[in-house]
Protein backbone atom coordinates (compact mmCIF):
# COMPACT_ATOMS: atom_id res chain seq x y z
CA UNK A 1 0.00 0.00 0.00
CA UNK A 2 1.58 3.33 -0.81
CA UNK A 3 1.80 5.96 1.67
CA UNK A 4 1.66 9.67 1.56
CA UNK A 5 4.03 11.93 2.97
CA UNK A 6 0.84 13.73 5.39
CA UNK A 7 0.18 10.11 6.41
CA UNK A 8 3.74 9.47 7.23
CA UNK A 9 4.25 12.71 9.16
CA UNK A 10 1.67 12.12 11.19
CA UNK A 11 2.31 8.56 11.94
CA UNK A 12 6.27 9.38 12.91
CA UNK A 13 4.97 12.84 14.85
CA UNK A 14 3.03 10.57 16.89
CA UNK A 15 5.33 8.10 18.08
CA UNK A 16 8.26 10.62 18.33
CA UNK A 17 5.20 12.37 20.25
CA UNK A 18 4.48 9.43 22.50
CA UNK A 19 8.39 8.41 23.18
CA UNK A 20 9.09 11.88 24.11
CA UNK A 21 6.26 11.84 26.83
CA UNK A 22 6.32 8.39 27.68
CA UNK A 23 10.24 9.14 28.89
CA UNK A 24 9.23 12.31 30.81
CA UNK A 25 6.37 10.22 32.80
CA UNK A 26 9.61 8.91 35.06
CA UNK A 27 10.86 12.30 35.66
CA UNK A 28 10.00 13.55 38.96
CA UNK A 29 7.93 16.92 39.15
CA UNK A 30 6.50 16.10 35.66
CA UNK A 31 3.04 16.67 35.94
CA UNK A 32 -0.50 15.50 33.21
CA UNK A 33 -0.71 19.31 32.16
CA UNK A 34 2.89 19.23 31.55
CA UNK A 35 3.05 16.36 29.44
CA UNK A 36 -0.28 17.07 27.60
CA UNK A 37 1.85 20.73 26.69
CA UNK A 38 5.17 18.56 26.08
CA UNK A 39 3.44 15.82 23.81
CA UNK A 40 1.35 18.34 22.24
CA UNK A 41 4.60 20.49 21.20
CA UNK A 42 6.71 17.64 20.18
CA UNK A 43 3.65 15.78 17.82
CA UNK A 44 2.91 19.67 16.11
CA UNK A 45 7.14 19.93 15.55
CA UNK A 46 7.78 17.08 14.49
CA UNK A 47 4.78 16.79 12.08
CA UNK A 48 5.86 20.15 10.12
CA UNK A 49 9.44 18.94 10.27
CA UNK A 50 8.97 15.27 8.84
CA UNK A 51 6.70 16.70 6.10
CA UNK A 52 8.96 19.48 5.10
CA UNK A 53 12.01 16.88 4.97
CA UNK A 54 9.68 14.53 3.19
CA UNK A 55 8.91 17.64 0.74
CA UNK A 56 12.21 18.21 0.04
CA UNK A 57 13.44 15.06 -0.60
CA UNK A 58 10.65 13.78 -2.65
CA UNK A 59 9.15 16.28 -4.49
CA UNK A 60 12.43 18.61 -4.89
CA UNK A 61 14.02 15.78 -6.79
CA UNK A 62 10.94 14.68 -8.46
CA UNK A 63 10.42 18.22 -10.03
CA UNK A 64 14.36 17.43 -11.26
CA UNK A 65 13.57 14.85 -12.58
CA UNK A 66 10.28 15.93 -14.17
CA UNK A 67 12.35 19.25 -16.05
CA UNK A 68 15.16 16.56 -17.09
CA UNK A 69 12.15 14.50 -18.73
CA UNK A 70 10.24 17.29 -20.15
CA UNK A 71 13.68 17.58 -22.38
CA UNK A 72 12.92 14.47 -24.07
CA UNK A 73 10.47 14.54 -26.76
CA UNK A 74 7.22 14.83 -24.96
CA UNK A 75 5.51 12.49 -27.87
CA UNK A 76 7.53 9.71 -27.23
CA UNK A 77 7.12 10.10 -23.56
CA UNK A 78 3.72 9.19 -21.79
CA UNK A 79 4.04 11.43 -19.23
CA UNK A 80 1.47 12.18 -16.32
CA UNK A 81 0.87 15.89 -15.80
CA UNK A 82 2.82 17.77 -13.03
CA UNK A 83 0.11 18.60 -10.92
CA UNK A 84 -1.26 14.91 -10.98
CA UNK A 85 2.26 13.67 -10.16
CA UNK A 86 2.49 15.86 -7.09
CA UNK A 87 -0.99 14.50 -6.23
CA UNK A 88 -0.08 10.37 -6.18
CA UNK A 89 0.12 8.60 -3.08
CA UNK A 90 3.91 7.41 -4.24
CA UNK A 91 4.94 10.29 -7.18
CA UNK A 92 8.28 8.32 -7.37
CA UNK A 93 6.86 4.81 -8.05
CA UNK A 94 4.92 6.71 -10.55
CA UNK A 95 7.58 8.65 -11.91
CA UNK A 96 9.78 5.33 -12.06
CA UNK A 97 6.95 3.30 -13.78
CA UNK A 98 6.81 6.07 -16.57
CA UNK A 99 10.87 5.89 -16.53
CA UNK A 100 10.69 1.93 -17.20
CA UNK A 101 7.87 2.28 -20.21
CA UNK A 102 10.12 4.93 -21.65
CA UNK A 103 13.07 2.77 -21.21
CA UNK A 104 11.34 -0.18 -22.80
CA UNK A 105 9.90 1.30 -25.66
CA UNK A 106 13.15 3.00 -26.90
CA UNK A 107 14.92 -0.64 -25.96
CA UNK A 108 12.64 -2.04 -28.41
CA UNK A 109 13.87 1.00 -30.68
CA UNK A 110 16.91 0.22 -30.26
CA UNK A 111 16.26 -3.17 -31.39
CA UNK A 112 14.78 -2.83 -34.57
CA UNK A 113 17.51 -0.06 -35.38
CA UNK A 114 20.34 -3.30 -35.12
CA UNK A 115 17.92 -5.48 -37.15
CA UNK A 116 17.69 -3.06 -39.56
CA UNK A 117 21.77 -2.15 -39.95
CA UNK A 118 22.15 -6.38 -39.99
CA UNK A 119 19.27 -6.02 -43.08
CA UNK A 120 21.34 -3.33 -44.84
CA UNK A 121 24.55 -5.37 -44.31
CA UNK A 122 23.18 -8.27 -45.30
CA UNK A 123 21.87 -6.31 -48.43
CA UNK A 124 24.68 -4.66 -49.66
CA UNK A 125 26.48 -8.26 -49.40
CA UNK A 126 23.71 -9.49 -51.42
CA UNK A 127 23.63 -6.26 -54.12
CA UNK A 128 27.40 -6.61 -54.30
CA UNK A 129 27.14 -10.00 -55.16
CA UNK A 130 24.48 -9.75 -57.66
CA UNK A 131 26.01 -7.37 -59.80
CA UNK A 132 29.41 -8.94 -59.36
CA UNK A 133 28.10 -12.32 -61.18
CA UNK A 134 27.04 -10.45 -64.58
CA UNK A 135 29.65 -7.59 -64.46
CA UNK A 136 32.94 -9.71 -64.28
CA UNK A 137 31.49 -12.53 -67.03
CA UNK A 138 30.53 -9.46 -69.64
CA UNK A 139 33.94 -8.31 -68.68
CA UNK A 140 35.73 -11.59 -69.16
CA UNK A 141 34.02 -12.16 -72.36
CA UNK A 142 35.16 -8.14 -73.75
CA UNK A 143 38.55 -8.75 -72.57
CA UNK A 144 38.86 -12.04 -74.35
CA UNK A 145 38.01 -10.31 -77.43
CA UNK A 146 40.35 -7.29 -76.84
CA UNK A 147 42.70 -9.83 -76.05
CA UNK A 148 43.00 -11.33 -80.00
CA UNK A 149 40.11 -13.18 -79.92
CA UNK A 150 38.19 -10.87 -82.40
CA UNK A 151 39.82 -11.86 -85.11
CA UNK A 152 37.85 -15.12 -84.73
CA UNK A 153 34.28 -13.93 -86.18
CA UNK A 154 32.25 -17.11 -85.00
CA UNK A 155 34.24 -16.32 -80.94
CA UNK A 156 33.46 -13.03 -81.46
CA UNK A 157 30.07 -13.61 -82.19
CA UNK A 158 29.35 -16.28 -79.33
CA UNK A 159 31.70 -13.85 -76.66
CA UNK A 160 29.40 -11.21 -77.73
CA UNK A 161 26.41 -12.58 -77.54
CA UNK A 162 27.30 -14.18 -73.85
CA UNK A 163 28.42 -10.49 -73.06
CA UNK A 164 25.19 -9.04 -74.15
CA UNK A 165 23.45 -11.96 -72.31
CA UNK A 166 25.32 -10.79 -68.82
CA UNK A 167 24.38 -6.96 -69.60
CA UNK A 168 20.89 -7.71 -70.64
CA UNK A 169 20.48 -9.52 -66.61
CA UNK A 170 22.34 -7.02 -65.21
CA UNK A 171 19.66 -4.40 -66.68
CA UNK A 172 17.29 -6.18 -65.43
CA UNK A 173 18.21 -5.89 -62.17
CA UNK A 174 18.69 -2.52 -62.02
CA UNK A 175 15.28 -1.57 -62.89
CA UNK A 176 13.84 -4.12 -60.50
CA UNK A 177 15.70 -2.67 -57.61
CA UNK A 178 14.67 1.23 -58.95
CA UNK A 179 11.15 0.08 -58.36
CA UNK A 180 11.58 -1.91 -55.25
CA UNK A 181 13.25 1.59 -54.09
CA UNK A 182 10.07 3.68 -55.64
CA UNK A 183 7.43 1.37 -54.15
CA UNK A 184 9.39 1.81 -50.33
CA UNK A 185 9.69 5.43 -50.71
CA UNK A 186 6.25 5.45 -52.20
CA UNK A 187 7.42 7.44 -55.66
CA UNK A 188 5.23 5.11 -57.68
CA UNK A 189 1.47 6.05 -57.04
CA UNK A 190 -1.48 3.41 -57.87
CA UNK A 191 -3.69 4.33 -60.88
CA UNK A 192 -6.42 2.11 -59.51
CA UNK A 193 -8.97 1.55 -61.84
CA UNK A 194 -11.13 -1.96 -63.25
CA UNK A 195 -9.32 -4.60 -64.13
CA UNK A 196 -10.47 -8.23 -65.66
CA UNK A 197 -8.53 -10.60 -63.42
CA UNK A 198 -9.88 -13.28 -65.26
CA UNK A 199 -8.37 -12.05 -68.91
CA UNK A 200 -5.24 -10.62 -67.30
CA UNK A 201 -5.03 -14.48 -66.04
CA UNK A 202 -5.53 -16.09 -69.71
CA UNK A 203 -3.32 -12.74 -71.49
CA UNK A 204 -0.53 -14.37 -68.77
CA UNK A 205 -0.72 -18.07 -69.72
CA UNK A 206 -0.60 -17.28 -73.07
CA UNK A 207 2.74 -14.66 -73.17
CA UNK A 208 4.47 -17.98 -70.26
CA UNK A 209 3.02 -20.82 -72.91
CA UNK A 210 6.18 -21.90 -74.08
CA UNK A 211 7.70 -21.85 -70.51
CA UNK A 212 4.95 -24.65 -69.75
CA UNK A 213 5.27 -26.51 -72.46
CA UNK A 214 8.67 -27.00 -71.84
CA UNK A 215 8.31 -28.11 -68.44
CA UNK A 216 4.90 -30.02 -69.58
CA UNK A 217 2.91 -28.28 -67.32
CA UNK A 218 -0.91 -27.58 -67.57
CA UNK A 219 -2.57 -23.93 -66.94
CA UNK A 220 -5.37 -23.37 -65.49
CA UNK A 221 -8.34 -20.98 -64.68
CA UNK A 222 -10.45 -21.67 -61.46
CA UNK A 223 -13.87 -21.99 -61.40
CA UNK A 224 -14.42 -22.58 -64.93
CA UNK A 225 -17.73 -20.86 -65.57
CA UNK A 226 -15.87 -18.04 -64.88
CA UNK A 227 -16.39 -15.35 -68.11
CA UNK A 228 -14.82 -12.22 -65.96
CA UNK A 229 -13.51 -11.36 -62.91
CA UNK A 230 -13.60 -7.51 -62.31
CA UNK A 231 -11.70 -5.95 -59.17
CA UNK A 232 -10.03 -2.51 -57.96
CA UNK A 233 -6.40 -2.67 -59.17
CA UNK A 234 -3.17 -1.04 -60.97
CA UNK A 235 -3.09 -3.05 -63.92
CA UNK A 236 0.10 -2.45 -64.52
CA UNK A 237 1.43 -3.22 -61.36
CA UNK A 238 -0.93 -6.07 -60.79
CA UNK A 239 -0.03 -7.34 -64.05
CA UNK A 240 3.16 -7.53 -62.73
CA UNK A 241 2.60 -9.60 -59.43
CA UNK A 242 0.46 -12.13 -61.95
CA UNK A 243 3.30 -12.50 -64.07
CA UNK A 244 6.04 -13.35 -61.26
CA UNK A 245 3.53 -15.77 -58.96
CA UNK A 246 2.74 -17.80 -62.12
CA UNK A 247 6.36 -17.08 -63.84
CA UNK A 248 7.49 -18.83 -60.81
CA UNK A 249 5.30 -21.27 -60.09
CA UNK A 250 5.89 -22.67 -63.71
CA UNK A 251 9.89 -22.35 -62.99
CA UNK A 252 10.00 -24.38 -59.93
CA UNK A 253 6.86 -26.15 -59.72
CA UNK A 254 7.27 -30.06 -61.08
CA UNK A 255 7.56 -31.11 -64.52
CA UNK A 256 4.28 -32.49 -65.74
CA UNK A 257 2.18 -30.46 -62.94
CA UNK A 258 0.22 -27.72 -62.50
CA UNK A 259 -0.49 -24.20 -62.12
CA UNK A 260 -4.12 -23.13 -61.19
CA UNK A 261 -5.13 -19.52 -60.69
CA UNK A 262 -8.19 -19.83 -58.31
CA UNK A 263 -11.30 -16.94 -57.89
CA UNK A 264 -13.26 -16.82 -54.77
CA UNK A 265 -15.38 -13.83 -55.29
CA UNK A 266 -16.68 -12.47 -51.70
CA UNK A 267 -19.30 -9.81 -50.63
CA UNK A 268 -16.46 -7.35 -51.25
CA UNK A 269 -13.25 -8.75 -52.10
CA UNK A 270 -12.23 -11.70 -54.65
CA UNK A 271 -9.47 -13.90 -53.50
CA UNK A 272 -6.88 -14.77 -55.75
CA UNK A 273 -4.91 -17.36 -55.43
CA UNK A 274 -1.99 -18.97 -57.85
CA UNK A 275 -0.87 -22.54 -56.71
CA UNK A 276 0.92 -25.35 -57.94
CA UNK A 277 1.63 -28.98 -57.52
CA UNK A 278 5.14 -28.33 -56.76
CA UNK A 279 7.94 -29.44 -54.63
CA UNK A 280 6.73 -26.87 -52.42
CA UNK A 281 8.88 -24.84 -49.69
CA UNK A 282 10.34 -25.93 -46.81
CA UNK A 283 8.89 -24.28 -43.24
CA UNK A 284 11.61 -22.47 -42.32
CA UNK A 285 12.01 -20.43 -45.53
CA UNK A 286 8.05 -19.42 -45.29
CA UNK A 287 9.03 -16.37 -43.33
CA UNK A 288 11.96 -14.54 -45.69
CA UNK A 289 10.66 -15.54 -48.99
CA UNK A 290 9.60 -11.97 -49.23
CA UNK A 291 12.95 -10.33 -48.52
CA UNK A 292 15.48 -8.98 -51.43
CA UNK A 293 17.38 -11.33 -52.89
CA UNK A 294 16.57 -14.33 -50.46
CA UNK A 295 16.44 -17.38 -52.54
CA UNK A 296 15.16 -21.01 -50.93
CA UNK A 297 17.78 -23.10 -53.32
CA UNK A 298 20.42 -20.24 -54.47
CA UNK A 299 21.71 -23.37 -57.28
CA UNK A 300 18.30 -23.77 -58.59
CA UNK A 301 17.01 -20.37 -59.02
CA UNK A 302 20.52 -19.71 -60.38
CA UNK A 303 19.76 -21.91 -63.04
CA UNK A 304 16.28 -20.52 -63.71
CA UNK A 305 17.23 -16.99 -63.87
CA UNK A 306 15.86 -14.04 -62.01
CA UNK A 307 17.00 -11.15 -59.40
CA UNK A 308 15.74 -12.53 -56.80
CA UNK A 309 13.53 -8.86 -56.22
CA UNK A 310 10.29 -10.85 -57.80
CA UNK A 311 8.35 -11.58 -54.14
CA UNK A 312 9.91 -8.54 -52.78
CA UNK A 313 8.07 -6.08 -55.42
CA UNK A 314 5.13 -8.05 -55.46
CA UNK A 315 4.65 -7.60 -52.00
CA UNK A 316 5.13 -3.90 -52.14
CA UNK A 317 2.53 -3.79 -55.00
CA UNK A 318 -0.14 -5.47 -53.01
CA UNK A 319 0.87 -3.74 -49.86
CA UNK A 320 0.37 -0.16 -51.65
CA UNK A 321 -3.35 -1.67 -52.82
CA UNK A 322 -4.12 -2.00 -49.22
CA UNK A 323 -4.03 -5.64 -48.77
CA UNK A 324 -1.13 -8.45 -47.79
CA UNK A 325 -0.28 -11.41 -49.61
CA UNK A 326 -0.15 -14.98 -47.90
CA UNK A 327 1.79 -18.21 -48.57
CA UNK A 328 0.94 -21.62 -47.54
CA UNK A 329 3.26 -24.41 -48.67
CA UNK A 330 3.87 -28.28 -47.67
CA UNK A 331 6.71 -30.10 -48.81
CA UNK A 332 5.92 -32.52 -51.91
CA UNK A 333 2.19 -30.88 -51.69
CA UNK A 334 3.39 -27.70 -53.89
CA UNK A 335 2.48 -24.00 -52.75
CA UNK A 336 -0.15 -21.56 -52.81
CA UNK A 337 -0.19 -17.51 -52.79
CA UNK A 338 -3.09 -15.60 -52.08
CA UNK A 339 -4.32 -12.41 -51.34
CA UNK A 340 -7.63 -9.89 -51.89
CA UNK A 341 -8.64 -7.04 -54.18
CA UNK A 342 -11.84 -5.05 -54.15
CA UNK A 343 -14.37 -6.04 -55.90
CA UNK A 344 -16.28 -3.79 -58.96
CA UNK A 345 -19.83 -4.95 -58.50
CA UNK A 346 -21.35 -5.98 -61.45
CA UNK A 347 -23.91 -3.46 -63.14
CA UNK A 348 -21.26 -0.96 -64.22
CA UNK A 349 -19.82 -0.92 -68.19
CA UNK A 350 -17.28 -1.67 -70.21
CA UNK A 351 -17.33 2.10 -70.88
CA UNK A 352 -17.32 2.73 -66.93
CA UNK A 353 -14.10 0.95 -66.25
CA UNK A 354 -12.22 2.79 -69.08
CA UNK A 355 -13.66 6.41 -68.08
CA UNK A 356 -12.46 5.17 -64.23
CA UNK A 357 -9.00 4.29 -65.26
CA UNK A 358 -8.93 7.65 -67.41
CA UNK A 359 -9.86 9.82 -64.31
CA UNK A 360 -7.59 8.17 -61.67
CA UNK A 361 -4.60 8.34 -64.29
CA UNK A 362 -5.06 12.36 -64.65
CA UNK A 363 -5.56 12.39 -61.43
Amino acid sequence: MSLSPRFIALILAFVISLITTSFLAFVDGVNKSMLFVVATACFITSFFLVLYTIDIIVFREVNKMYRTIHKLKMKDFNMVPRKKLIQELNPLKTLNDEIFVYVSKKQKEIDELKKLELFRREFLADVSHEFKTPIFAAQGFIHTLLDGAMEDENVRERFLKKAAKNLDSLDVLVKDLLVLSQMETGDIKMNIAAVDMHQLSLNIFGRLENIAQDRNITLKVKPDDLAEVWVKADLDRIEQVMLNLIENAIKYGNEGGKVIVHFNSGKKFVEISVRDNGPGIPPEHLTRIFERFYRVDKSRSKERGGTGLGLAIVKHIINAHDTKIAVMSKPDKGTTFTFKLEKVFQGSTHADHEESFITQTNS
